[in-house]
């Protein structure tokens, strides 16, 4: 009696512990557990648990990366989605509002265990905090590259996915490399214009699209565009007397679901005089990489083949 005894403790202490070493349960491909790591971000320091089951993302590359790397999301901003991230539009994700004007109430009542957030919503950051732990991923144009590991880096760890991010980020750094050679050759230099309602602006080096100088390595048509997020305003005049031997045009109005007519506005009489448009160097943009969602293990992949593609 006693031994049945001894052997039913030992059973029941068995599955206690059992049940103890099975507390982690498959999240996107990794395992989620109670573990907590301290991410350095931007705006502060915050405290994650290791493979969070419930994310909600504002950031598209971000999410564009999540996806690549087969990462499970909770909630996102439906509207104004990426093409190729329409998927995220469907009832399986809670719409958690817009880039620019988040649905709090819907956010709490997912109960998150982690936000992402980026530039759009940086200023909201306090009131995200109260949610739930919040980690900024915003991309410093300046220092495209550097920015851009280090989300994926910060990605891989609370994903348990550093081995991942280290492949595609040494595939994308192969890429680079590859286009900065071609673009070493380029007998000509390149202008980067956005089209938004009929206007244009202008960026150069160092700015949110400069990437295409500064680690690409196309030369620029001009280096004196101050660098801004909204770009400088330029006219069509301006792009004529500039003359660049590559155009290179990101339609904002496609991006934002407003229509998009870049081409009607670009290729005008003054335009057609340039070396551009003489050797059919006009190239049109995805705004969704682009606009977007850049800095995406995806979109900065995609963002390297338009380019090499534009030059080859």
């Amino acid at each position: 009696m006693r031994k049945r005894y001894l052997a039913g403790v030992m059973i029941l202490l068995l599955a206690v512990f059992a049940a103890g070493c099975g507390t982690k349960e498959s999240a996107g491909g990794s395992s989620a557990s109670s573990k907590k790591i301290t991410v350095k971000h931007e705006l502060g320091t915050t405290k994650v648990t290791e493979n969070p089951k419930k994310v909600v993302v504002f950031d598209f590359g971000v999410l564009d990366s999540m996806d690549k790397l087969g990462i499970k999301v909770t909630g996102v901003p439906q509207d104004n989605l990426p093409s190729y991230l329409k998927k995220y539009k469907s009832s399986k994700y809670e719409n958690v509002g817009g880039v620019m004007e988040p649905d709090f109430d819907k956010i709490s009542e997912i109960h998150p265990d982690l936000i992402i957030i980026s530039g759009r919503q940086r200023d909201n950051y306090k009131e995200f905090k109260k949610i739930a732990p919040t980690v900024y991923m915003g991309l410093d144009t300046t220092k495209y590259m550097d920015s851009f590991k280090q989300n994926m880096e910060t990605l891989g760890n609370i994903f348990n996915k550093e081995n991942a991010v280290k492949k595609q980020l040494a595939d994308i750094d192969d890429s680079i490399n590859s286009l900065h050679a071609k673009a070493e050759k380029v007998n000509g230099k390149a202008l980067i214009v956005l089209t938004t309602g009929g206007k244009v602006s202008a960026f150069g080096p160092g700015s949110r699209f400069g990437l295409i100088h500064d680690v690409f390595g196309v030369p620029a048509a001009d280096k004196n565009i101050k660098a801004s997020i909204h770009g400088q305003n330029v006219s069509f005049e301006y792009i004529m007397k500039t003359n660049p031997d590559y155009l290179f045009v990101i339609d904002r109005d496609a991006a934002i679901g407003q229509g998009g007519n870049a081409k009607s506005i670009i290729e005008n009489d003054l335009v057609k005089k340039t070396n551009a448009y003489k050797n059919k160097h006009i190239v049109y943009l995805d705004p969704g990489y682009w606009y977007l969602s850049g800095g995406g293990l995806v979109s900065v992949s995609e963002m390297v083949k338009e380019v090499r593609n534009a030059i080859d």
